[in-house]
């Protein structure tokens, strides 16, 4: 019989949505030995093959046009049917079909359209191959899920489930439309932006593919504008019956296409994103046969090697750019919505980064991810469907198409900034002229490890100080050249935990479930991290627990970018040109979080990713005892004051030190200042940076726990960022005052949050956090700032942000290290 189905969505969220099988992501209900939910290599294809069916209405003034049926992604072949009739087959999941179903449709009533789906022809197994990237034989399974176009990593890898995706993605994941046109279709825009005369000029070349679905020769004029720029432009066109054909306006040709002082599309803390609007519709006989219209951001984006090393180095509009970037994950069983991809999008331009790679064994994102790194400005990296521990796609053909339709769906973007084949593997024949063909605008490179990137690690955790020490990575030096993978988890937070698993396997730790949750233990959160929360004492409590992994979360974090802030554009020992942090978010429920969890909750490592990508930024060096400061900016700081401070455990102010100091733009002024630590001090102590600009306008504030341990090589766990924190637990306690006040806008409801430290002792750590009425996490909030420290006398103002609706009963709980908890009533 039939059953309820959620589309988009695949067949197993379906099956799991009507209770057949229980939800993947508690627990280890997914673990492929426990046999609670059916594995395809196990049960075969024909298990997940399913029937999708719906009723629509086709309106009647869709009568005497072109009635078109558009599935834009499924996973992975369909056969689809209109009131009976087969319509189209489609294949590999990353194309779009555009169906004439004219013949098939009755206007004015109600219609059919059934789809069946059918999983990949080879979904592999999870076992592991004895080939591929040492220490990783399980990522990708046995391999054999390569030989697909499809979303490689669903077949288990150990950033997500190890033992994969039941049903690997089968169904109708994005949506199908249905509209009209008439004798002329447009499809596929694309403006093609060429700089010159040191970007003052823009010539603007626009092109839009003509579709004739007819049996009979038609004749069209295709009219294009740039919206409020007093830009217009036509040309008239012949189509035969059937035919497809591109209709271009050269900028050569049509000179109103040639731009002076063009507003310029700039990366974050790099100047603004301003957009342009370009609309063009088809009129045959003088009446609108179709429209559409796309955004496009004018910039310029090359590459190049003339560094020290050959690395490769980023240029926007001609200058420089020092990539702080990060690597995004799909979902794992691809449940997201428009919401949680503004939600994920807006946490990372808050974590500062200018650029997201989306990886190899993942997705081709949808139009919106696109459109809001346009707004935010984030760069994207785009690889295609293939990685170096899987197979190779057996219909190289399928592969290519699969690839034409993508890049012909995002490369109006101003935020996609670069094309890769590949994740640590080859190219298919084809690929490259098949981008350069189609688009032309944006650098190439065969794989993610090649041309000056080198190989990535470290992954999982690491005493702190190797980062420092640049051994964090058993292959060598890596705080260095380019790195595109190169990151440390962090802790979910406790209530996200809680709603993970049952609370039996929750505390104790359960280590068979917690490492099920871990990529099978991969990031080595139930060894050297939690070994590394015992550094601040014995836990009593997962609440406990959950409060000082915090702390280590928030110290990986911030050690790995402030090494990489230090040695940007070889203003440090090494000549360093991008980092992409391996990974920010979460593809499901895992003990392995970053900078957020699954649910969306964000954690200590978020904030503190934040303050050291500050625009300017000074930052304490735990290995040479030496404060920097990073700028970047294109502006040049000078006559700024650096102040340090040291405290001690109970907030005693212990010395200070200052400097004057001076920033090029878009540089770092390292060392210009070596701490001196008296030997009066605590076991545990603090340091305090502040920086004033020359008008005396604090523009960096932060904040560093040390202890008195000394590093004793990458072979322990020891040194001042890592170890000897037990006293910390005796920090004499403060009080923090604080206020809030309520605002509904729109139907957001923001929460302005006043904390202000009235005691005597430094109010370390603190917390806001959102609750519902039931002391259940709002999500998604946001808060401009979380989990920071208040010295004696210092307020600070957080504005927390969200549309849910659990905000009209939502209470706020404000806790800290060593402050008394409290929950605030909203007013």
């Amino acid at each position: 019989g039939w059953m309820d189905a959620v589309v988009p969505g695949t067949v197993l969220r379906s099956l799991v949505y009507n209770r057949v099988y229980p939800d993947p992501y508690y627990g280890d209900n997914n673990k492929v030995e426990n046999n609670l939910i059916p594995d395809i290599s196990k049960v075969g294809a024909g298990f997940y093959t399913y029937w999708f069916r719906t009723e629509f209405d086709v309106p009647s003034s869709f009568k005497g046009r072109t009635v078109w049926l558009q599935p834009d992604g499924i996973n992975y072949r369909a056969d689809i049917w209109v009131n009976g009739n087969l319509v189209s087959t489609m294949s590999g999941m990353f194309r779009n079909d555009y169906i004439d179903v004219t013949d098939f449709v009755r206007v004015g009533k109600r219609n059919a359209v059934a789809v069946l789906v059918r999983p990949v022809d080879m979904p592999g197994t999870t076992k592991p191959k004895t080939w591929g990237a040492a220490g990783e034989f399980r990522n990708g399974g046995n391999g054999n899920i390569g030989w697909n176009v499809t979303q490689l990593m669903t077949v288990g890898w150990d950033f997500t489930f190890s033992d994969g995706v039941r049903d690997r993605n089968t169904g109708i994941w994005r949506g199908i439309s249905l509209y009209a046109t008439g004798r002329v279709a447009l499809r596929h825009p694309f403006v093609k932006s060429i700089l010159k005369d040191n970007y003052r000029t823009a010539c603007e070349n626009v092109s839009v593919e003509l579709h004739n679905p007819g049996n009979s020769s038609v004749k069209c004029e295709v009219v294009g504008e740039i919206v409020g720029e007093g830009i217009t432009f036509s040309r008239k066109c012949n189509l035969f019956r059937g035919e497809r054909k591109t209709c271009e306006f050269d900028s050569r040709e049509f000179s109103q296409l040639v731009l002076r002082n063009p507003r310029l599309w700039w990366p974050v803390n790099k100047g603004g994103q301003p957009l342009y609007t370009l609309r063009l519709k088809a009129l045959v006989d003088g009446v609108v046969s179709d429209s559409l219209t796309t955004r496009f951001g004018i910039r310029e984006i090359t590459v190049s090697r003339n560094t020290p090393d050959r690395s490769k180095l980023f240029h926007i509009n001609g200058r420089p750019l020092f990539i702080r970037g990060t690597n995004w994950l799909p979902e794992a069983m691809l449940r997201t919505s428009d919401a949680r991809m503004d939600a994920e999008l807006r946490m990372t331009a808050q974590c500062g980064v200018n650029l997201l790679r989306l990886w190899g064994g993942g997705i081709a994102e949808s139009d919106r991810f696109y459109e809001r790194c346009d707004e935010l400005g984030l760069l994207v990296w785009q690889e295609f469907w293939m990685t170096g521990d899987t197979r190779h796609p057996h219909d190289q053909a399928l592969y290519l198409q699969n690839v034409e339709s993508t890049v012909k769906r995002i490369r109006n973007h101003a935020s996609l900034a670069f094309y890769v084949s590949s994740n640590e593997s080859t190219e298919v024949s084809g690929a490259r002229e098949l981008l350069e063909r189609t688009d032309g605008t944006r650098p190439y490179q065969m794989q993610s490890e090649c041309d000056g990137v080198h190989d990535g690690s470290p992954y999982k955790q690491v005493n702190p100080m190797r980062h420092y020490e640049n051994t964090a990575s058993d292959r060598g030096s890596r705080i260095d050249g380019f790195n595109p993978e190169y990151g440390a988890p962090t802790l979910p937070v406790y209530e996200s935990l809680r709603e993970m698993m049952p609370a039996s396997d929750l505390w104790p730790v359960n280590k068979k479930v917690w490492d099920y949750m871990d990529g099978n233990g991969f990031h080595l959160m139930t060894t050297l991290y939690d070994q590394m929360i015992e550094q601040y004492g014995q836990c009593a409590s997962i609440e406990e627990y959950c409060k000082k992994a915090q702390l280590v979360g928030a110290m990986n974090s911030k050690s790995i970018w402030e090494c990489w802030n230090e040695n940007k554009l070889g203003y440090g020992d090494r000549f360093c040109s991008g980092l992409l942090f391996w990974y920010h978010n979460s593809s499901n429920p895992q003990v392995c979080a970053r900078q957020w969890d699954w649910s969306l909750e964000p954690t200590a490592s978020l904030y503190h990713t934040m303050h050291s990508l500050e625009p300017v930024h000074a930052q304490f060096d735990y290995l040479k005892n030496t404060v920097s400061v990073s700028n970047d900016t294109y502006r040049t700081l000078r006559d700024y004051t650096l102040t340090v401070s040291l405290y001690n455990l109970d907030s005693h102010r212990v010395s200070t030190q200052a400097t004057k100091v001076s920033v090029p733009a878009d540089g770092v002024a390292n060392d210009v200042l070596k701490v001196n630590f008296p030997g009066n001090l605590t076991q545990v102590h603090f340091i305090h940076l502040e920086l004033a600009d020359s008008a005396g306008e604090t523009v960096s504030d932060n904040f560093y726990w040390r202890s008195k341990d000394a590093y004793k090589g990458k072979a322990t766990l020891t040194g001042p960022c890592t170890s000897g924190f037990e006293t910390l637990q005796d920090m004499p306690s403060t009080t923090v005052k604080v206020t809030c006040r309520t605002m509904r806008v729109g139907k957001k409801t923001v929460v302005r949050v006043t904390l202000r430290n009235t005691g005597r002792r430094i109010a370390f750590f603190n917390q806001l956090h959102l609750l519902d009425a039931h002391g259940a996490p709002v999500r998604p909030t946001f808060y401009t700032d979380n989990f920071f420290t208040l010295m004696p006398g210092a307020r600070r103002t957080v504005e927390i942000e969200t549309a849910s609706e659990a905000a009209a009963t939502a209470q706020l709980k404000v806790s800290g290290w060593n402050t008394r908890t409290r929950v605030l009533g909203l007013k």
